[in-house]
């Protein structure tokens, strides 16, 4: 699913009028009616009052059409048009008068008008402003927002939350509306899915309004969503006849003394994601913590008692996995460099490998193309330098990955993935997750996945999405509170059979006793 920009909105909009024949209110009415139905749904005609304030513009035509059909099925409504300008959409005239040919009179609010008086169990829809708002809402539209998120009434707004934009960051925080819930139509809106923004939303829903699928196919969004489908495409089934040999070999490297737990959760994740052998190279105190706590896990001491001072070479073709519990000491720093730039292919680089690389960003220049950087927003910063925002850091992480080739993940509740060709942005995982060890345990699970032939972005895309699966299917047995990085280990498992589970429409019997494909 493809998170389309206001201007490539529009452009859906008018390509699928004209495509289907229909006109602008014929679509207003699909869509509105859509958000209708969802509504109507959970509230099953309850005697609930349900307060609709529209604004002027296309968004309140959305809302009134809504109106309509709550009216039509007995609801008890009250309509406010918001007047925030002399100017009005036709297609918000046109529903305003179906809406009066009913004998439903709206109520106007402008300036002068007293606030309306709204009670914790009424049901609020804001339909005041959608995708084109452009600038700041006016001081008394922005006081009247701030009444109804006081109010501590259930918010559902239409498309977008009245006072959001679609491109930056809010100028007056307190004139946005906080949704209880989001109804958008068509695609996904970005705002929706950024830290500094997505909090004006407890939770977002897409409604098919039938936007014209070929025009949604080829207009090159800036980023895609990654769901279930998407993940489930990139699974590659295993062949009866394979052996360990088949499923790659991941060397971790990494940890220092008091820091060895992040070698082993991340050879840990990487057995648990596939692949077939194992290694560790680690300094020497990392030695027997992993040969007596993890038997699978072959181990190689690296040259240094507390801190690696010498890095694996050879013909052996591992996927490597960098950085993680390894330490900024300056000796290691003199030996990582010019390590890395000697590789030639592709590695998961994580934690203090990128702080490393972040003090010699000439270095950054020499990595392997095709490198996956997985840092925590710390070290994110030190890469890409301070932003002013979550839009900036986007565009700053895309040129980044563009200039260096590289698959860049943002992590977060929504984690992005940034590559020289475009972006996707995850839709798995919890705040359960924000624990220490979870970013050791994604840095295996991705090198688990390069190990096994998985491309450097169809390993990111699975990899990223499988990770936070485990952690949701965990936090339903621990809750989120408990939920550990040790726990996302356990869960990768269960989150491999859930994503091949849910890609079947019925368990049929082959010769070797798995399941049909669908």
């Amino acid at each position: 699913m493809k998170i389309l920009n206001r201007e490539q909105i529009y452009q859906a909009d008018q390509v699928t009028q004209q495509i289907q024949g229909i006109s602008s209110t014929e679509l207003m009415e699909r869509a509105a009616t859509a958000a209708f139905g969802w509504l109507h749904e959970r509230l099953q005609g309850a005697p609930v009052p349900v307060r609709l304030f529209c604004g002027i513009g296309n968004n309140g035509g959305d809302g009134l059409v809504m109106a309509r059909h709550l009216a039509e099925h007995g609801y008890h409504i009250e309509v406010y048009i918001v007047n925030y300008s002399d100017a009005r959409s036709e297609d918000f005239l046109i529903n305003l008068e179906s809406l009066k040919d009913r004998k439903i009179w709206p109520q106007t609010l402008s300036e002068e008008s007293p606030l309306p008086e709204i009670a914790p169990t009424d049901i609020l829809v804001d339909a005041i402003f959608g995708i084109g708002l452009s600038r700041p809402p006016a001081p008394w539209v922005r006081t009247l927002i701030g009444h109804l998120n006081a109010s501590g009434a259930f918010i559902l707004s239409v498309d977008m939350p009245s006072g959001l934009p679609m491109d930056r960051l809010p100028e007056y925080p307190e004139g946005v509306i906080r949704a209880g819930n989001t109804l958008t139509f068509g695609t996904p809106k970005l705002p929706f899915l950024l830290p500094e923004t997505g909090g004006y939303t407890r939770g977002w829903e897409v409604l098919d309004i039938g936007l014209d699928p070929g025009y949604l196919q080829s207009v090159p969004a800036p980023f895609s969503l990654v769901g279930m489908a998407q993940a489930r495409v990139l699974l590659r089934e295993r062949d009866r006849f394979s052996h360990k040999g088949t499923y790659g070999h991941v060397m971790v490297v990494g940890g220092s003394y008091g820091k060895i737990g992040a070698v082993v959760l991340a050879a840990r994740a990487a057995l648990r994601s596939g692949a077939g052998l194992i290694s560790a190279w680690v300094p020497e105190c990392g030695v027997l913590p992993l040969q007596s706590g993890s038997p699978e896990i072959m181990v190689q001491a690296g040259s240094g008692k507390e801190q690696l001072l010498s890095f694996p070479t050879g013909p052996e073709d591992f996927a490597l996995a960098v950085g993680m519990g390894m330490g900024q000491d300056p000796e290691t720093e003199q030996v990582l460099i010019p390590w890395l730039a000697s590789l030639g292919k592709p590695v998961v680089l994580d934690a203090d490998a990128l702080n490393l690389l972040s003090r010699h960003p000439e270095a950054l220049k020499t990595l392997p193309e095709g490198c996956l950087l997985t840092p925590h927003p710390g070290e994110l910063r030190r890469l890409l330098g301070p932003w002013k925002d979550d839009y900036e850091k986007l565009d700053k992480a895309a040129a980044f990955a563009r200039e260096h080739k590289c698959v860049l993940l943002v992590k977060g509740a929504y984690t992005a993935i940034l590559t020289p060709a475009g972006g996707f942005i995850n839709t798995t995982g919890n705040p359960g997750m924000a624990t220490a060890g979870s970013g050791d345990v994604l840095a295996g699970i991705l090198a688990g996945l390069l190990a096994q032939g998985y491309t450097t972005l169809q390993a990111s895309i699975l990899g990223v999405y499988l990770h936070g699966l485990a952690g949701d299917i965990g936090m339903q047995q621990t809750g989120m509170e408990a939920l550990t990085a040790g726990d996302l280990i356990r869960y990768i498992g269960q989150a491999y059979g859930y994503l091949r589970s849910e890609g079947r429409s019925q368990q049929g019997e082959r010769g070797d006793g798995a399941p049909e494909k669908e």
